[in-house]
C-alpha cells in the first residue's frame, strides 16, 4: 500500500465492474434496446390469433392470451386477457391497447410463462367495461 495506491485501486474497481452482468445492461441501457414498447408504457397493435398458455406449477390452467403485433415497430408479443370470459370481446384483426402487466424486474408475473403484457382496450372500448356489461363493443 503506497501513497498514491487508491488511484490503482479505483482504476480496477472500474475495470472489473464490467464483468457484473447487472451493471454492464445498466450501462449499456440493453433492456430498452430489446424491449418491443420502446420505452413507453403502453402501445397499440392488431391481434393476429388468440392463444391459451398452460399455467405454471403448482397451478393448472388454461390462460387465454393473444398474439399483437404493434403498429410502431411490427413487433410480435403475446399479450394476456384479463378478466372472466373476456376473450369473447377479442376477435383477430381487432386493435388492442396493450401495457406491461407488472411482473419483478420486467419479467412475466404470476404463473403465465412468457408473457409480459396485458390487454386494457379493444376497439378504443376499456375491456374491463366490455366484461361487466356496462358498454357494447366498438364496431371498426
Amino acid at each position: 500500500m503506497g501513497l498514491k495506491n487508491a488511484l490503482k485501486i479505483k482504476k480496477s474497481r472500474k475495470k472489473f465492474r464490467w464483468k457484473d452482468r447487472h451493471y454492464k445492461v445498466k450501462t449499456l441501457n440493453l433492456y430498452a434496446k430489446s424491449d418491443p414498447l420502446e420505452g413507453a408504457s403502453q402501445a397499440k397493435g392488431i391481434v393476429l390469433s388468440k392463444i391459451q398458455k398452460e399455467a405454471k406449477q403448482p397451478n393448472s390452467a388454461l390462460r387465454k392470451c393473444c398474439k399483437v403485433q404493434l403498429k410502431k415497430n411490427s413487433k410480435m408479443v403475446t399479450a394476456f386477457i384479463p378478466g372472466n370470459l373476456a376473450q369473447k370481446f377479442i376477435d383477430e384483426h381487432d386493435e388492442v391497447m396493450i401495457e406491461r402487466i407488472g411482473g419483478k424486474q420486467g419479467r412475466s408475473k404470476g404463473d403465465i410463462p412468457g408473457v409480459r403484457f396485458q390487454v386494457i382496450q379493444v376497439n378504443d372500448q376499456p375491456l374491463h367495461r366490455l366484461v361487466q356489461g356496462k358498454i357494447e363493443k366498438g364496431r371498426r
